[in-house]
């Protein structure tokens, strides 16, 4: 029975994890690192369920186009990256060091550099009574500012599911939640390593 118990625990942490996976390099080279340089990319995102970022803007705008939100679309979906989803990711990030061990931030003086590139992202949904969180695949970076060929670690995070708010629900809302959940999950692997 033990022996059960013990499988049923081992099951369920592994699945409910966060799913990422080192590419190069390790964690344990960002031993004594305090801050990092932050840089976002969304390069050849794809978005669940189209073959292009391009697509499925094609497609949102053309269902909002007979009300003139169309561009509206478009403009707040650039928007939120800056507006939205890079401040949600600093800051998460920033407070789940509360002594301030470690800081991201806009640092271009900084040593190393974090670069956050976004590879996959689903958006999510709020139908009223249905609603189903953000998700973004992404790769972090960490590299030497000044040498950037000099990788210390990139890791690769799976499907980061968008923390839960009480508050607000639109789209950008939702995809900002998952960049949360992405600081929250790198933040707990370099705890490992203070």
């Amino acid at each position: 029975m033990k022996t059960m118990l013990a499988v049923m625990v081992l099951v369920t942490s592994t699945v409910f994890s966060q799913r990422f996976d080192i590419q190069s390099g390790s964690l344990k080279n960002l031993k004594g690192i305090t801050q990092y340089n932050v840089t976002f990319d969304y390069n050849d995102l794809t978005v669940h369920g189209f073959d292009s970022e391009e697509a499925y803007l094609l497609e949102k705008m053309k269902k909002r186009e007979e009300k003139g939100h169309d561009e509206d679309f478009k403009a707040e979906w650039f928007e939120s990256r800056s507006r939205l989803y890079e401040p949600a990711f600093v800051n998460y990030f920033n407070k789940s060091f509360k002594k301030g061990e470690i800081q991201v931030g806009t640092f271009p003086e900084a040593k190393y550099t974090m670069h956050v590139k976004t590879l996959w992202v689903y958006p999510g949904y709020n139908a009223g009574t249905a609603i189903e969180p953000a998700k973004i695949t992404a790769l972090i970076t960490i590299k030497e500012t000044l040498n950037p060929d000099n990788v210390l670690v990139a890791v690769l995070f799976e499907k980061s599911i968008g923390l839960e708010h009480e508050l607000g629900n639109t789209l950008g809302d939702r995809i900002s939640w998952a960049y949360e959940k992405l600081a929250k999950n790198l933040s707990m692997q370099l705890k490992r390593f203070l």
